[in-house]
């Protein structure tokens, strides 16, 4: 069984039990106890669950989901006003010359549509609507990342996308998520997708997280990384002060937009 197959069973079996006792599992899966219980420390690490000896239980209290887990379209349709805003602030930190990657997503593609069109830079993207979207721009050159269409983020994935990612490095990676959470980091709804995300987070000087209001203090499936890999979150400028410094007391500099 691959380790996606069995954290993925681990979780759900917690949802259905809402414990895990791992000598049980061992026995019934026929997997050693060592690795059952590597697989709960990987998985607490992520923020999906709370370690407790001999097993685990599901976080208490547990994080709400976010609403940003639904497919491109229905997606387009959140936070419609805020997402504008944010991709300016985002195009704002862009200086010439520099090379920045912009994901995909909803958000992203505002700011793709944000990048004066005399702005001379490099972009990365494995997204093909941020490319269409920077098509008319004379001075941006483009770089597009190809791969597997994963269809819910409209990016490219797998293999040939990670070997492409690991060989540029960029100055900015404005990077798109479902959910962000000061204890969980930030996560999204797959698998693959999340190691993508950390793939192209490792090779950028600074990380940028572009979050729309319904993503703050929420949870996913699946962690990208802790918050001490983000170097700034932008924010809408409605963004609950409380919530916000939540972020700043991490170190964290925040933008509202």
């Amino acid at each position: 069984m691959l380790t996606r197959q069995r954290k993925e069973l681990l979780l759900a079996r917690l949802k259905q039990d809402g414990q895990i006792v791992a000598r049980t599992l061992s026995d019934e899966l026929g997997l050693s106890e060592d690795t059952i219980r590597r697989d709960l420390r990987e998985l607490a690490a992520e923020g999906l669950l709370q370690r407790v000896h001999g097993g685990a239980l599901p976080l208490d209290p547990p994080l709400p989901p976010s609403p940003a887990m639904g497919d491109f379209g229905a997606r387009q349709q959140i936070s419609s006003e805020a997402k504008p805003s944010i991709a300016r602030a985002a195009a704002a930190m862009i200086a010439p010359g520099q090379v920045v990657f912009i994901d995909g997503g909803t958000t992203a593609v505002q700011l793709a549509r944000a990048l004066p069109p005399t702005l001379c830079c490099t972009v990365v993207t494995h997204s093909p609507s941020v490319a269409v979207e920077l098509a008319g721009h004379p001075l941006a050159e483009v770089i597009l990342i190809g791969g597997r269409l994963f269809k819910h983020s409209i990016v490219a994935m797998g293999p040939s996308a990670l070997e492409a990612i690991a060989q540029i490095g960029t100055d900015i990676y404005f990077m798109g998520v479902c959910s962000l959470h000061p204890e969980s980091g930030i996560s999204t709804g797959d698998f693959d997708e999340a190691g993508v995300k950390r793939a192209i987070s490792r090779m950028a000087r600074r990380t940028v997280v572009l979050a729309s209001p319904e993503k703050l203090d929420t949870a996913s499936p699946y962690q990208i990384a802790p918050l001490t890999q983000v170097s700034a979150i932008i924010v809408s400028r409605d963004a609950p002060e409380a919530a916000v410094e939540r972020y700043r007391a991490l170190g964290i500099e925040v933008t509202k937009a």
